[in-house]
């Protein structure tokens, strides 16, 4: 089995600030979280990163807030994008 796209949206807003998100499903789990979903998000401006959202071999579920690199849980695909919408949320409205 290949990996399997399950969701992709980007956009980018009037003030230059891109979001971006995407899921896949894998044919197994990227060492060492223990379910299936590889995913990348991203909200970006000017240039800089100011929130992401990521899962990579090694080092598991994290995020990026504010330039701090913390631990993230990953749940289900349905709260991964609640979770980046209201950081993206609260970061834009600051």
């Amino acid at each position: 089995m290949q990996a399997q796209l399950i969701t992709k949206f980007k956009n980018i807003a009037p003030d230059g600030g891109a979001v971006e998100l995407v899921v896949w499903r894998g044919p197994t789990p990227v060492p060492p979280t223990e379910h299936g979903y590889k995913y990348r998000a991203v909200y970006a401006l000017n240039g800089e990163r100011i929130v992401g959202f990521g899962n990579e071999r090694g080092k598991g579920g994290h995020c990026h807030l504010d330039g701090v690199e913390l631990p993230y849980h990953f749940v289900s695909v349905e709260q991964l994008v609640e979770d980046f919408i209201a950081a993206v949320t609260t970061r834009r409205s600051s």
